[in-house]
């Protein structure tokens, strides 16, 4: 796979379930009854949900919002996520993780898929919600501000000037 990720999930019920909130899979792999693997596409956005418990109850409750990297950007490893990914969130614990589920939530009824939302946003309820505070809501303003500035083409002086190494 020439940039992009993969990520391996697991569901056996009430032990280990890995799965995938939201993001546009395009292509999925059955490994077994329990076990596939699915892909996306580099630039993607997705979010991975890995929980996993034991007679006791829960041992590890997680969310991974991720964006998969192109080819030659540098990016996070993450467990079960081949090569890994650029971590727009990482949660851990089931409150925090909860909360983050809640948010994706909020963006699908303002009628919003969570992975076109700005990543900026979710590195926001990440900041947020590591510092113990209430992460501000996504709003439909705020969503087309982002897709005003990706249909903008980039400044080629800033372009320039980050190519030769200095800013001016």
């Amino acid at each position: 796979m020439s940039g992009g990720a993969t990520v391996e999930l697991v569901w056996i019920e009430k032990q280990i379930e890995h799965w995938i909130r939201f993001g546009r899979i395009v292509r999925t792999t059955i490994q077994s009854r329990s076990g596939s693997t699915v892909a996306f596409d580099p630039g993607a956005v997705f979010a991975f949900v890995r929980w996993q418990a034991n007679d006791f109850g829960t041992t590890e409750s997680r969310i991974d919002i991720l964006r998969a990297p192109r080819p030659g950007e540098s990016y996070a490893t993450v467990p079960q996520v081949t090569p890994g990914g650029d971590s727009l969130l990482r949660q851990s614990g089931w409150l925090k993780v909860e909360r983050v589920l809640q948010f994706a939530d909020a963006i699908e009824a303002l009628g919003i898929d969570p992975a076109d939302a700005a990543p900026d946003y979710w590195r926001h309820v990440h900041n947020r919600l590591s510092a113990g505070l209430e992460p501000r809501g996504y709003t439909a303003a705020q969503h087309r501000a982002w897709l005003l500035r990706q249909a903008c083409p980039p400044d080629p002086l800033t372009l320039r000037a980050a190519s030769a190494g200095s800013v001016s």
